[in-house]
């Protein structure tokens, strides 16, 4: 695996390749659509605002998942 990106290379780096995934809301014109990038980077994006990229490192995308799974972002 390659070394991680610093947030310089990661905002520099060109997304015309990248290998968009996406959930099922996609299909209804909703809904998110993520690429793995190299050195374990992510971008994200809604499937209908596709110019309007999130650009996380790798270390910012493990801190968003694992506050997720804790329930960091319950509005309850």
């Amino acid at each position: 695996m390659s070394e991680p990106l610093t947030r310089e290379e990661l905002d520099a780096l060109d997304l015309s390749d990248a290998k968009w995934g996406s959930d099922t809301s996609v299909l209804e014109g909703e809904g998110m659509e993520v690429a793995y990038l190299k050195g374990g980077a992510v971008a994200m994006r809604k499937a209908n605002e596709p110019s309007s990229v999130l650009r996380y490192t790798k270390g910012e995308w493990t801190a968003f998942v694992l506050g997720a799974r804790d329930g960091e972002f319950d509005l309850g």
